[in-house]
């Protein structure tokens, strides 16, 4: 099952992959977001940990396993039967404009049911988290 959005930005690429990498932060920016911490300290790359609680949903762990610095990472997370991948993505669209493109892929045994139970939260999530970020990116891109 997956879920996505894109979200077009004015913002510095630069300021959107700072807002990112800076997890601990996340929930000044999107109330798709209570709390989160970072498990490890150093740059933040492919290995990289942390604890996310959303809204209605338990905490669950991320490990980023794949990352483009200043352009993309993707993590991953397990929870009851299912395996769910999240994507960010800054990419270049018509005429130059930069998109903030997020997605969530959800895999195994009970992924069905889970989007069946959560999928309208997830989409809000998303839809969430992309304003939010566009927002916070561009007012640092203002100053």
């Amino acid at each position: 099952m997956r879920y996505e959005t894109t979200v077009p930005t004015s913002a510095d690429p630069g300021n959107v992959w700072a807002t990112w990498i800076d997890v601990e932060h996340w929930p000044d920016w999107t109330e798709s977001v209570t709390s989160a911490e970072r498990l490890d300290s150093g740059e933040f790359g492919v290995g990289s940990r942390a604890r996310i609680k959303q809204p209605a949903m338990r905490p669950m762990v991320w490990t980023v396993i794949e990352a483009q610095p200043g352009r993309s990472f993707v993590w991953e997370t397990r929870t009851a039967g299912t395996q769910m991948v999240a994507g960010h993505f800054l990419e270049t669209g018509p005429s130059n404009t930069l998109n903030i493109r997020l997605s969530i892929d959800h895999s195994g045994l009970l992924a069905g049911l889970l989007g069946r139970i959560v999928g309208d939260r997830i989409r809000t999530y998303l839809r969430m988290e992309g304003e939010g970020v566009k927002r916070h990116a561009e007012a640092r891109s203002a100053r």
